[in-house]
């Protein structure tokens, strides 16, 4: 069977791993509902649907659970991080950061799931940094994109019976302009340069390179076709063996 002619509902489409995985359903034949709180960049994927949306508040939440309803595959791949030392953060940054890496997804999988196809898929894009803790100045991020793993066990088994498998990823170093942004802040922050520091988390990857956002959205493609299916519940590291 192929996703041909289904849709697909892809949160964090202006760029990433959430573009490229919009990309990737779109040439595989889906119908994709792109959203993002970015309008400008959201105008240059072409061949999907745009859906302009704040997801740190349940207004703009309800938009994507409108625009989706009988979706038969969630994307939640949007995410905010912010950087600093870890005695800084303030009380703030944590309810920005949940908003959009806990609240958003938890949102949708509840609202959007109960509309979604049966047998369809659910994907959630967590992080390596769920799983290690050498980036203290992203330990907010960290722990949004850890309880994001619990969510999706939690949902993985209440969708189960209608048949919706639900699933994450985590990946590890991949080229984003997130990633850009991390480098650049964390070299501010401790003071060193951009190079030493893109050098040494480079060292930390026993397969010694980075990913492209097109491998995750090949990942993302297995696990709502048919030969992904039976997987549910699980926590699936992309991340050239970081965490192993």
């Amino acid at each position: 069977m192929t996703v041909k002619g289904k849709v697909a509902v892809v949160t964090g489409a202006s760029g990433g791993i959430g573009r490229a995985t919009a990309e990737r359903l779109r040439d595989e034949g889906m119908r994709v509902i792109g959203v993002d709180i970015n309008p400008e960049g959201l105008k240059t994927v072409a061949g999907i649907e745009h859906v302009v949306a704040d997801l740190s508040n349940d207004e703009g939440r309800a938009k994507v659970v409108e625009a989706g309803r009988g979706a038969h595959t969630l994307v939640n791949a949007a995410g905010l991080i912010r950087l600093r030392k870890i005695t800084d953060f303030t009380t703030q940054d944590i309810r920005d950061i949940y908003a959009v890496n806990v609240e958003a997804p938890w949102y949708l999988m509840s609202h959007l799931g109960r509309t979604m196809v049966d047998n369809g898929s659910i994907v959630n894009i967590s992080s390596v940094s769920a799983r290690l803790t050498a980036t203290q100045e992203t330990a907010i991020y960290a722990s949004s994109k850890t309880a994001m793993l619990a969510m999706t066990r939690s949902w993985a088994y209440a969708l189960a019976p209608r048949g919706i498998n639900v699933n994450a990823i985590l990946p590890g170093i991949v080229d984003t302009p997130m990633q850009d942004h991390v480098l650049k802040k964390l070299s501010e922050l401790r003071d060193v340069t951009y190079e030493s520091i893109s050098s040494k988390r480079l060292e930390t990857v026993p397969l010694r390179r980075t990913s492209k956002p097109e491998e995750t959205a090949g990942f993302v493609y297995f696990l709502i076709s048919d030969e992904g299916k039976y997987i549910t519940g699980q926590s699936l590291s992309q991340d050239g063996g970081i965490t192993m």
